[in-house]
């Protein structure tokens, strides 16, 4: 089901399935909404509570004037709280992979494992600050369509653009939601993000590497190097996805989710 709760002063959109333990949260990315997990979750929603929500500046959830990965967080664990929820597995797709990193670090108490659907911990380089500040440019002055446009497509590989054109047509209708001002304030908190390297080398509970192998976001090499750094973590590689793996190839990325979730429910505590 889908419901409002208040925190930090924000309304924030809730969808709540499921009902097992452990509990999973799962974070959509930039330009996206909760529903962007709609079809992935259909193979495991039965065996766990799902909570996912619009995190601010995106969907039909508030926004503060900056949405940091560390603001985020806070509303995601505000949410857990008042749903009596004391941990979970946490999941998080791009952006969404940022402020799951954040939730992780400031709630180790309440996390049980962490996924990185094609997400890294590395700060904004200068280079990618100035694209986050001419996107920003480019819906102040009213194009936001734009952003829309080139962001939701360049997530896929090259190869599957055509494929998945309907897809990709319902998300950028999807995007159209979404109060520009939200999009400016997570675009200014994605660059103020700090790098997460150092915790990522001492967290101590599962944790899964996403990458896609086409990847127009996060390069090949830099992914590979990110898991020659972090040889304890699990990494799938997608031959066949970029930057939406869980979307291009729902059915591979399904299968090791759920033996990653599994993985969590075993670990100890």
């Amino acid at each position: 089901m889908n419901y409002f709760i208040t925190s930090n002063g924000l309304p924030i959109h809730v969808s709540d399935s499921g009902g097992a333990k452990p509990v999973v949260a799962l974070l959509h990315g930039y330009l996206e909404t909760h529903a962007v997990w709609d079809d992935f979750i259909t193979s495991f929603e039965n065996d766990f509570r799902i909570i996912r929500i619009d995190l601010p500046g995106h969907g039909l959830s508030g926004t503060a004037a900056v949405n940091t990965v560390d603001f985020s967080a806070q509303i995601l664990h505000d949410v857990l709280q008042k749903q009596g929820i004391a941990e979970c597995v946490v999941g998080g797709h791009s952006m969404g992979g940022y402020t799951a990193q954040a939730f992780a670090a400031n709630y180790p108490e309440a996390t049980r494992g962490l996924c990185l659907f094609h997400s890294t911990p590395n700060a904004d380089t200068p280079q990618k600050q100035a694209g986050r500040d001419r996107e920003i440019a480019l819906i102040r002055a009213g194009k936001m369509a734009l952003v829309i446009a080139k962001g939701i497509t360049h997530m896929f590989a090259e190869e599957n653009v055509r494929r998945f054109a309907e897809k990709i047509r319902e998300l950028s209708e999807i995007a159209d939601v979404h109060d520009p001002e939200g999009i400016i304030a997570c675009l200014e908190g994605m660059k103020q993000r700090p790098d997460r390297n150092g915790f990522l080398a001492s967290f101590d509970k599962p944790l899964l590497f996403i990458f896609g192998e086409k990847d127009r976001y996060i390069s090949l090499e830099a992914a590979h190097e990110l898991a020659n750094r972090f040889p304890h973590v699990q990494t799938l590689w997608l031959a066949h996805s970029g930057h939406n793996g869980f979307i291009e190839e729902p059915e591979v990325v399904g299968e090791r989710f759920r033996l990653f979730l599994q993985h969590c429910r075993q670990a100890p505590v």
